[in-house]
């Protein structure tokens, strides 16, 4: 297949990566292969639980990172940014219109059970994703996109009407609701792989509840995991199509929340790759293994305007706009992350997409939207209070349990105590899976949130908060900007008159204080030299196996 550039395709984050296994490089127990081969061995760290293996309900990278290792869509990221062929046999034909795309489903193709992966297999995932009850967070990635999609959420037309067929057993059609210029980068995303019908029928409630219970067709197969997320292994799948490709047999990966805990294990040879944070990046300087990793992710705070049915001090717009102006961004790059990160004034990161007239950065372009500013804070706070008729606020700040999380929060604790005279913040650290559940409950006052690109618009961002979108769980609803957001997600041939619609969007949102963004990560990522060609993404999943290899 001749190499696509992906829209400038650039990916997604959360940590790095385990233990288990004897390290690939500092080894003395040395394991081989039935060939008599020494096996290939990756053993990293993640900061975070494993939540969920179905891919149509998963909404949080460490999820994803894990699915597109273990499974492969129609199209997959290459190792530069570029599409290649996944399960899709050959390019797709593409009608004149742009509006029906049929895929060739290859015949080597096969699920880690020995079922063939058919175009069935697509259809029926597709239309869970699509299908109301399912309730997945993130069908909007669907909606208004293929045909019927979004009048079947709306409940005005049956699932079965969704506008993917079988033609046969190896060729998938799919119409469009209108041309889509990202829609093949949308195709390499956990939420549109498939799915075995039969299987997930047969497993009903159990499906995809640990690694016994769901069936892979990627590069790896997942084992050891009890559903808890708390550790992990990835074997080789020996009957992936591109199984010669893959140099990796094995990688064993624990959740390990304490960035000096995960240093310790580096520095025995215990895990090969791993992110620092804060104090610990400054210890390593001079280091050659230290690198640094850029992302597109955004971190900001998320405010819930409103909780158990009854609005909250935070739907005022006062409020928001104090608490997001009173703490000093730089400082917290500087003195917490201190690892590359940027402050951040907007919710569109740098580097993830530009102007089709001009060819300036969306960043750039748009500039400092909401920046750090105490003596203004302090006037919308009074006039907040004021507004709402009291003379103090009590709020709490929810987040992770990871330590760079509870120095975040705690940072942002001083700072806003400090800066808002009638402001008192107490903290709440919960295990990833725990937030996840609260995000989506709205059960916080304010939240620590991060967001990275799924592909490279910024509309992937700016729909986050438009009021129907499954992510948004904040109360947040704006007329102005949700007519903006829509019309930038319909527009598909007026490039320019969608452009300005996104750059107005943020401007909205910003004004508004919807959000009150914080940084753009960046990873320090220490990484053993002998570890060769660990794939990593700017926009979707945060990172790719395949083409990974271990040096002895």
């Amino acid at each position: 297949m001749e190499k696509k550039k992906y829209l400038q395709l650039m990916g997604l984050s959360l940590a790095s990566v385990s233990l288990l296994a004897a390290c690939g490089g500092d080894s003395e127990e040395s394991t081989t292969d039935k060939d008599g081969n020494d096996k290939q061995v990756l053993n990293l760290v993640e900061s975070a639980e494993l939540p969920t293996m179905d891919s149509v309900l998963a909404t949080d990278s460490v999820s994803f990172n894990v699915m597109n290792n273990v499974n492969e869509g129609l199209l997959r990221q290459g190792p530069d940014g570029e599409l290649e062929l996944g399960m899709a046999e050959e390019e797709p034909v593409v009608s004149e219109d742009g509006l029906t795309y049929t895929f060739k489903i290859r015949e080597d193709a096969v699920w880690s059970n020995g079922d063939p992966v058919t175009a069935n297999d697509f259809v029926f995932s597709w239309t869970s994703l699509a299908t109301p009850e399912t309730a997945a967070e993130y069908s909007y990635m669907i909606d208004g996109v293929v045909a019927n999609a979004t009048a079947i959420l709306q409940g005005e037309m049956e699932p079965s009407e969704l506008g993917v067929t079988a033609v046969d057993d190896k060729t998938l059609e799919i119409q469009l609701e209108k041309a889509v210029p990202y829609f093949e980068s949308l195709t390499t995303l956990s939420m549109f792989f498939p799915q075995n019908e039969a299987y997930v029928t047969e497993k009903g409630e159990a499906y995809a509840s640990n690694s016994d219970n769901i069936l892979y067709n990627g590069p790896f197969v997942l084992d050891e995991w009890d559903g808890t997320g708390l550790s992990w292994v990835m074997n080789k799948n020996e009957d992936y199509w591109d199984a010669d490709a893959v140099e990796l047999d094995t990688i064993n990966i624990d959740v390990i929340k304490e960035t000096s805990t995960a240093l310790n294990l580096y520095d025995t040879g215990s895990i090969d790759r791993m992110v620092l944070s804060g104090d610990y990046v400054q210890t390593q300087q001079g280091n050659s293994d230290l690198k640094t990793q850029p992302t597109s992710t955004v971190a900001y705070l998320k405010f819930n305007q409103e909780r158990n049915g009854e609005e909250t001090a935070l739907a005022n717009e006062n409020i928001r706009k104090a608490i997001a102006m009173a703490f000093d961004k730089q400082a917290y790059v500087d003195t917490v992350l201190q690892n590359g990160s940027i402050p951040a004034d907007g919710l569109v990161p740098e580097a993830l997409a530009v102007d089709p007239a001009t060819g300036e950065d969306y960043r750039e372009q748009n500039g400092d939207l909401l920046s750090f500013d105490n003596e203004k804070a302090q006037e919308y706070f009074d006039k907040g209070l004021d507004e709402l008729g009291v003379d103090s606020l009590s709020l709490e700040i929810l987040s992770d349990d990871t330590e760079n999380a509870k120095k975040s929060i705690e940072f942002l604790q001083g700072q806003l105590t400090q800066n808002l005279q009638g402001l008192e913040i107490s903290l709440r650290n919960v295990p990833f899976k725990v937030r996840l559940d609260a995000d989506s409950n709205q059960d916080y006052d304010i939240q620590l949130a991060l967001w990275g690109a799924d592909y490279a618009d910024p509309i992937n961002f700016l729909e986050l908060f438009h009021a129907e979108n499954g992510n948004n769980n904040s109360g947040y609803d704006s007329a102005e900007y949700n007519s903006l957001v829509e019309s930038a997600q319909t527009n598909v041939t007026d490039l320019e008159s969608r452009w300005q619609d996104m750059l107005d969007a943020e401007e909205v949102l910003m004004e508004e204080a919807g959000i009150a963004p914080i940084y753009q990560r960046a990873y320090a990522i220490l990484e053993k030299d002998y570890v060769k060609d660990f794939t990593t993404h700017l926009v979707g999943a945060e990172w790719s196996f395949k083409w990974t290899s271990v040096t002895n």
